[in-house]
């Protein structure tokens, strides 16, 4: 069994992880769902790729036994809302890592429009502000069921979303009229005292 206190990864990493296509595909993902790290991305990954692996060995299988456990692995992954209830081996082999990434409760709470980016979304489940079934969560990466999914809301009280507005930046006009002399240096009284003044420095050297 070994060391209970020792964790086990829940990751694999690429075979080739310096590889440019695909780091550029992991960087939109990671920007896309605000995704804390790779990590998280290769857990998704990973998962996808057991319940994929599982689904090639029951087609080994004699008919009863494939059915059975067919059921139950079609019928755990429509519960999170990863597939229907009437999908096939066929549809779980074709599984991206977009549809796991959706059903978290990162990207529920902001398809939800309880948070107004990832990062924000995030950040409300991190502090505690979010709450699935009533009860608060605290996990980025929580998997919502669909049963629960129109439970997810605030925790306790609502949160105040302010939409920042970004200052407005001047025209090539306006910023031309303020750096137009002001119409003190244009009259002509005032330009006679910058005479005299003028003068008076030379008359001092």
């Amino acid at each position: 069994m070994g060391d209970p206190k020792k964790k086990r990864k829940k990751f694999e990493k690429p075979r080739k992880v310096w590889d440019a296509e695909r780091l550029e595909t992991d960087r939109k993902l990671l920007e896309k769902y605000g995704l804390k790290n790779m990590r998280e991305l290769w857990r998704a990954r990973t998962m996808l790729r057991l319940k994929r692996q599982n689904a090639r060995k029951m087609l080994a299988l004699p008919i009863q036994k494939r059915e059975r456990l067919e059921k139950e692995l079609i019928g755990s992954l429509a519960r999170i809302g990863l597939l229907k209830e009437n999908a096939g081996i066929d549809d779980v082999l074709s599984l991206e890592v977009e549809a796991l990434l959706e059903r978290r409760l990162q990207t529920i709470v902001l398809r939800k429009n309880l948070a107004l980016t990832p990062k924000q979304a995030r950040q409300f489940i991190t502090h505690g502000k979010i709450a699935v079934g009533g009860k608060k969560v605290t996990i980025p990466s929580f998997l919502v069921s669909t049963g629960l999914e129109a439970s997810v809301g605030y925790f306790k009280e609502p949160m105040k979303i302010a939409i920042e507005e970004k200052p407005k930046q001047k025209s090539t006009k306006e910023e031309f009229e303020e750096a137009k002399p002001s119409e003190d240096l244009e009259n002509p009284e005032s330009q006679e005292e910058a005479k005299e003044i003028i003068e008076e420095k030379e008359g001092e050297k």
